[in-house]
């Protein structure tokens, strides 16, 4: 019964974390309170679920014991009277679940509060790591990795944007359609990063298939609610996630393991959700360059291929020219690299490895992954086994770890 218990509790963690804090904080209008009993009611489950049972519908249970574990940390607090006065006319403490406010605007909870926390009186890279901590129940250390910075200087960051929500008093209200302009860039940010959690996940199994149909839904949602006038980034993101997400189902093999592109049956690929997807590139080019829009072709140029010896590679080197100079950064350089391997030979592509290695990727896996593959292809064993070992000190996914031990193991058997 425990390990039940336990299984459900995480379960409903991992598939509703971000649902229920959405739905407390529409409910309390307080960002730390909310998450806190969110907390608060997860631990209750652990420990009643074992003699009570699972709950028919768990996050419900969640939800409502969150409510009353707000109640006893507002009764706990000095200023109790102040406090329980300002719920009182909130609404909070009623019997209705509903709040009073027009919601018409932005017609999904998870999605409203996401655009209400890409707040602009915080820094854009605030706005996203706190958002994908509070709504998407990304763990501090899946968030860092997104950003490539240690864990401890994120923790640090979202503690900082906490205090700042709460000294400067920034509310949590529905933002007006003029003001989506303004919130746009950190919300496509959010749901792209999600759905790469889910596409590439921190730790466990690769695929989370919940976040990245979670992600796609969002995209869908906010595509239709800022119709007619849809901006490209948003068009060409969906189109992104809907490319890389059609190759789900042939990224691992029966027993979990990593199928490289290039070994990848094409034939396990969602021909449906492509043929939704190549509209939407096109579209999204016609209506101006952008960074998801490149990516977006680039992902195109892959999925249009019947067989990798297909695969346009200079069309794709010429798309991440493009992508570099518009938007640079070291993950661009990183994949274009591997590009260049393919157009060059993988003697160019290590030489713009070696470039990146000293810089922001120098305890990023797949820089030494794909090194360690450049130097196998060049013959050179002995140095490829050594980026093998880094990167598999580096890696914390046990589907990529394994993938990379067998490549080790392979390269020291030759």
């Amino acid at each position: 019964m425990t390990s039940d218990v336990t299984a459900a509790v995480e379960a409903v963690y991992r598939a509703d974390w971000g649902k229920i804090v959405a739905t407390l904080i529409k409910l309390m209008g307080d960002f730390d309170l909310a998450e806190e009993s969110a907390q608060d009611a997860f631990a209750a489950a652990i420990d009643q679920w074992p003699t009570s049972g699972i709950p028919e519908v768990p996050s419900a249970w969640v939800i409502q014991t969150a409510r009353h574990k707000a109640i006893d940390r507002i009764r706990r607090r000095s200023n109790y009277s102040e406090k329980l006065d300002l719920y009182l006319k909130s609404g909070f403490l009623r019997e209705i679940e509903n709040p009073d406010y027009d919601d018409s605007a932005i017609p999904d909870d998870r999605l409203r509060l996401i655009v209400t926390c890409c707040h602009p009186a915080l820094a854009p890279e605030a706005q996203v790591a706190l958002t994908l901590r509070t709504l998407c129940g990304l763990e501090t250390d899946e968030i860092a990795r997104a950003f490539l910075v240690p864990t401890a200087t994120m923790a640090q960051r979202l503690v900082r944007a906490k205090r700042k929500i709460r000294d400067a008093g920034i509310p949590y209200v529905v933002p007006a359609a003029s003001e989506m302009k303004d919130r746009l860039e950190a919300v496509l940010t959010v749901i792209y990063l999600v759905f790469n959690e889910g596409y590439a996940a921190t730790r466990g199994r690769l695929l989370r298939s919940d976040l990245c149909a979670e992600a796609i839904r969002l995209a869908r949602l906010l595509r239709a609610l800022m119709s007619p006038r849809t901006p490209a980034e948003a068009t060409a993101l969906l189109a992104l996630m809907l490319l890389h997400d059609a190759r789900r189902d042939a990224r691992l093999d029966d027993a979990g393991d990593v199928v490289i592109l290039e070994e990848q049956d094409r034939r396990r690929w969602d021909r449906g959700q492509i043929a939704e997807a190549l509209p939407l590139v096109e579209e999204s080019f016609r209506a101006g360059l952008s960074s998801f829009g490149l990516q977006a072709a680039i992902a195109a140029v892959h999925c249009q291929a019947p067989r990798p010896e297909d695969t346009d590679w200079p069309h794709i080197l010429r798309l991440y020219d493009q992508l570099e100079r518009l938007e640079p950064s070291p993950i661009v350089s990183l994949n274009r690299a591997v590009a260049v391997a393919m157009v060059n030979g993988p003697e160019a592509g290590l030489a713009i490895i070696d470039s990146l290695a000293a810089g922001d990727l120098q305890n990023y896996h797949l820089l030494h992954a794909a090194r360690a593959d450049f130097l196998r292809r060049l013959g050179s064993r002995e140095q490829a086994a050594g980026s093998y070992r880094r990167a598999l000190a580096l890696v914390s996914n046990e589907s990529e770890r394994r993938f990379l031990d067998r490549r080790l193991r392979e390269i020291q058997a030759s």
